[in-house]
């Protein structure tokens, strides 16, 4: 018979297939009968479970029952027939169960003895019954199922498969005839009628099928083309989070169960090569089992394990900082490189949640020479469809990127083939990558794959199958790429995640702790080495570094987005606030040894005590500060070398402008006790907060903002009500903590309700306007303050949150319009289009950014929204939105609940955000003055100097990261980025004499080059020394 066209070529085959399996495959998922209480293993053997209920199959075949962690028993009795189809005899073949589940716990019995066990990762095992049956044989099976918390769970599939082992095994002919099949669909659809024409006459429906019958000789003859001249490399794999629906200490034993199983698989499977990332992970073995440790070095230097370093953790990386991802760098890859002999060359995220655009000159500088993720295989609008491609960040950097296979798979021939196509298809590379292994909670290659693998190893129309490390394999395909034929394209933007959008908001309180303490720890590494250098107290390097390894576990990629149960958030508190503790007590401890053995200019009075204000930012600023005034103090007033200036007494507190602090520096005020209230209180009859460049008004019905007026510029930014708080219901997401839904805009809430509205201070130094508002059953008290001196109005935030399922942003429509937006990302800034066309664009509906976001229009107006611990925005070509909180139930059912502290400001400006210094702006937002009070005024040194400064970059478009000891040696290590996109030179100077000696990567290993200037975005790290 020859077919007549490609629909009946491909079901002919598709029969054929299912003919095959018929005869030595069975469902047995109609059989089950259920029990649903909480029995003991030896009490369900004990039973008659012939007299339990039957199962139902609901109308996707699965068993399934309610969520909330509910105890499910199945139970079925399994006798082996003579055969499944006439002629096919059953008589000594294996037979296995094969399972699929949707459960948090699964525990298997056979004829009463535990055989198997798994959860929500480890979910499709087939388990082995027997080696040889013999027809009549029983088997008693029992499955003991815990229901997810969050959803329902259920047995989604079961059934027999009887195998004889053979290369003639019908099961595994099948399968040979689906992997020609999919191969001929790919590459030569026109040969399909050629495999109809041979699987329609040795495999249809009439044959009889003996044990005898040859079933492979013609498959084999049909000549398939190149099959065999492809690799499918294999790499184990075992994806083990940090944290997620388990606490870190659970993650300590999965890691144990999955390191030892490998190591025991290894000496059964000579040729199994595993790999795993995650330094931090390789510590905690190497301090808590050394002898597990000893064994993985010995296989790493047998090129049996291959150690991904890399990163210290898999982390985030939407919302951490520059100097952050550097350090996840620098001490992922110092640990490998002390405890494996070398550095990784490859960055490993399966499955962080989407990668800023900079990250590629971060990876080059550290060492790395390859990115792998598969995350964004998880797209919920647009596929992505590369699969080899050059990475290229904004200051030029490229690096060689791989988007892997999915993760957490089995040895699937079907899907391996399928990959391997598309693959192919996308890169015309003959050679695929495949990562067999349990995932998510580790557990690695089973015995099972691995059997598999050696089988199909022999198949003649299945591609070659090798091991390989991900290094050798990713080097294979870089020179493949290389080739004139398969020239590797670039991709020059971010890598955004399609999904996950609500991980930039979920569990507001890890934002702010994240930012907090990177700003914390980078402020006591530059006064801990101002005060080693100046005033001999020891650098605390060991303290400083523990202190960042708390902070850079916690950026794991799903503690910090808010994506893990609440026992992890429990765990994580006590870990935070060590940071914080640490961090603080280097800082305070610094400056104050700083301020006193600083040279003291004489005082205006004997009485007079000296303020020290600190700047830690790498430029001068004036900012408005408070000083705690002593009790002996009634009243207080501030004096600078030119006289008494303005200020501004509140309680038992001291408000005034502290001008043109230096770059990373200090100025010595005076306070000077004073015989009345230092104050003059502005009558107003009005809610209008003006200063020298803003006028504020505040609507006093709604609490929102009238008007934002630039006196400067003489322009009305708001084109409506400005922190209008705007709520939706946000619920219908699987991934609830992840993701927020898609069509919230078709789910407003009512607007706020004011509760009050009232003066806190209205001075010559601070205004300050309290409204307190509430959404459903939570209030936002919101202080709007505006500074003499200040360019932009801040709105201080309390919320005390109880909404479920509620999402809150706070809109601002502007008087201006522009076709993008742009955002803060790590040591750089992103355009993205306000007025989106493509699919791709309009995916963006929610997106991440750092300090602040800005609308500027095309004749050089704009308006920045500065944060301090928020990272989702949204933007229309005349609206600015900060999304504030929201509030998931899974996998946290508290996520977000409670007291909330953060601010947020509006910058209007003229010009670019470039020219506007809006990157300043929002270092200063986030990094307030530090004011130290000297009560010592004695000094042994004499100076008429009143101020100081430890370092100044010379340019106003470079921008300090950190300033720390060398992790090797006593020098100092400087590092810093150009933050405008402009060339630009450094200039460093410094009171106490400042000499760049020599750049080095962010490793800090030396390199050659010798240029002064700094390219466009660059981060340029340097060895310093100071020469007084």
């Amino acid at each position: 018979m020859t077919p007549q066209n490609p629909a009946i070529d491909t079901k002919l085959i598709i029969t054929a297939i299912e003919n095959l399996r018929a005869l030595c495959q069975t469902e047995v998922q109609a059989a089950w009968r259920y029990s649903l209480l909480d029995l003991t293993a030896n009490q369900v053997f004990q039973e008659d479970i012939s007299k339990w209920d039957g199962a139902i199959t609901n109308n996707k075949g699965h068993v399934a029952w309610e969520s909330g962690r509910r105890i499910l028993w199945l139970a079925q009795k399994i006798t082996v027939p003579e055969c499944l189809v006439p002629s096919y005899s059953l008589q000594g073949k294996s037979l296995r169960l094969a399972l699929v589940w949707w459960a948090e716990d699964v525990q298997v019995y056979v004829n009463g003895k535990l055989v198997a066990a798994g959860d929500l990762f480890d979910f499709s095992p087939r388990v082995l019954l027997s080696e040889a049956v013999t027809p009549g044989d029983d088997f008693i099976v029992a499955l003991r199922l815990v229901s997810p918390l969050h959803d329902s769970g259920a047995l989604m599939r079961s059934h027999l498969v009887f195998d004889s082992g053979t290369a003639d095994d019908p099961g595994f002919v099948a399968s040979e005839i689906a992997v020609v099949k999919q191969y001929l669909e790919t590459f030569a659809p026109d040969r399909l009628s050629v495999l109809a024409e041979v699987v329609e006459e040795f495999y249809h429906r009439d044959t009889e099928f003996t044990e005898k019958k040859v079933l492979k000789a013609p498959l084999i003859k049909g000549g398939w083309g190149d099959l065999k001249s492809k690799t499918i490399h294999l790499l184990g794999h075992a994806h083990l989070d940090m944290a997620w629906l388990w606490q870190v200490e659970e993650t300590w034993r999965a890691a144990q169960n999955t390191f030892e199983s490998v190591l025991k698989l290894q000496q059964d499977f000579p040729d199994l090569v595993f790999c795993h990332s995650t330094p931090a992970l390789y510590a905690w073995v190497e301090e808590n089992r050394p002898d597990l440790f000893a064994q993985i070095q010995f296989q790493v230097k047998a090129e049996k394990w291959e150690v991904l370093g890399g990163f210290w953790v898999e982390p985030d990386l939407n919302l951490i900082s520059g100097e952050s991802i550097v350090r996840q760098l620098l001490y992922g890859q110092r640990y490998t490189q002390e405890k494996f002999g070398k550095i990784s060359s490859i960055v490993w995220v399966p499955d962080t949640f989407g990668f800023c655009w900079t990250l590629p000159q971060f990876m080059v500088s550290a060492g790395i020479e390859y990115f792998v993720t598969q995350k964004l295989r998880w797209n919920d609008t647009t596929k992505f469809q590369k699969g080899a491609f050059l990475w290229r960040s904004p200051d030029g950097s490229e690096i060689f990127s791989y988007m892997s296979g999915l993760i957490g798979e089995g040895i699937d021939p079907e899907k391996m083939v399928a990959y391997s196509c598309e693959w192919e298809t996308q890169t015309g590379i003959k050679d695929a990558l495949w990562l067999p292994g349990v995932g998510d909670h580790g557990g690695g290659p089973t015995r099972d794959m691995l059997e598999i693998a050696q089988r199909w190893q022999k198949s003649e129309v299945f591609p070659k199958l090798e091991f390989t490390t991900a290094e050798n394999y990713l080097r294979h395909i870089q020179n493949k790429c290389r080739d004139a034929i398969n020239r590797v394209s670039t991709w020059n933007d971010e890598l955004y995640l399609e999904f996950h959008r609500g991980c930039y908001t979920t569990h507001a309180d890890q934002k702010r702790f994240n930012r907090k303490c990177e700003i914390l720890l980078y402020e006591a590494e530059i006064f801990a080495a101002w005060a080693n250098i100046r005033c001999g107290v020891k650098y605390p390097k060991t303290e400083l570094e523990a202190a960042w390894k708390k902070l850079l576990f916690n950026q794991f990629h799903d503690i910090l987005p808010g994506s893990s149960i609440t026992e992890v958030y429990t765990d994580a508190l006590p870990e935070w606030q060590e940071v914080e503790r640490v961090g603080t007590e280097i800082l305070h401890k610094s400056l104050h040894e700083i301020a006193l053995q600083a040279p003291l200019p004489t005082p205006p009075h004997k009485d007079f005590l000296p303020i020290f204000v600190f700047n830690s930012l790498n430029w001068s600023r004036s900012e408005v500060v408070c000083v705690d005034l002593p009790e002996s103090f009634s009243f207080a007033c501030v004096y600078s070398s030119e006289g008494i200036i303005p200020s501004q007494s509140n309680s038992s507190k001291l408000l005034f402008l502290a001008e043109n602090i230096p770059s990373l520096g200090y100025s010595i005020f005076w306070l000077c006790p004073s015989a009345s209230k230092n104050t003059i209180t502005l009558e107003s009859q009005t809610f209008s907060l003006e200063n020298e460049y803003l006028r504020v008004v505040v609507n006093e019905n709604t609490g929102d903002l009238d008007s934002i007026y630039d006196l400067v510029n003489q322009k009305e930014i708001l084109d409506g009500a400005g922190n209008q708080l705007q709520s939706w219901k946000d619920s219908g997401q699987y991934w609830d903590g992840w993701n927020i839904d898609p069509n919230y805009a078709q789910h407003p809430l009512p607007a706020t309700q004011l509760k009050s509205i009232e003066w806190l201070d209205r001075g010559v130094i601070q205004s300050r306007l309290r409204v307190v508002r509430t959404i459903g059953n939570s209030e936002f008290c919101q202080d709007y303050i505006l500074d003499k001196g200040s360019r932009y109005l801040k709105i201080a935030t309390h919320v005390n949150w109880q909404e479920r399922h509620v999402l809150v942003k706070a809109a601002f429509p502007l008087n201006i319009e522009s076709d993008f937006a742009t955002y803060e990302i790590p040591c750089g800034a992103i355009q993205r289009t306000t007025k989106p066309q493509t699919p791709e664009e309009k995916a963006k509906w929610e997106v991440p950014a750092l300090k602040w976001a800005d609308l500027t229009t095309s004749n050089s107006y704009g308006v920045s929204l500065l944060n301090d611990c928020k990272y989702g925005y949204d933007a229309t070509p005349n609206q600015l939105r900060l999304t504030l909180l929201r509030g998931s139930e899974w996998p946290d059912s508290e996520a977000d609940k409670g007291m909330h502290e953060f601010t947020y400001a509006v910058y209007p400006h003229s010009g670019s955000w470039e020219e506007a210094q809006t990157v300043q702006k929002g270092y200063e937002l986030n990094t307030p003055l530090q004011v130290v009070m000297r009560e010592n005024v004695k000094s042994n040194s004499k100076s008429t100097q009143d101020s100081a400064s430890f370092l100044n970059l010379g340019s106003e478009n470079l921008i300090l990261m950190a300033f720390k000891q060398a992790e090797d040696s006593d020098a100092w290590i400087l590092r810093c980025y150009e933050c405008n996109g402009k060339e630009t030179q450094i200039k460093a100077q410094s009171d106490f004499g400042i000499v760049l000696e020599a750049p080095v990567d962010l490793l800090e290993r030396p390199l050659q080059s010798t240029e002064s200037s700094i390219k466009p975005w660059k981060i340029k790290t340097y060895k310093v020394r100071f020469s007084k």
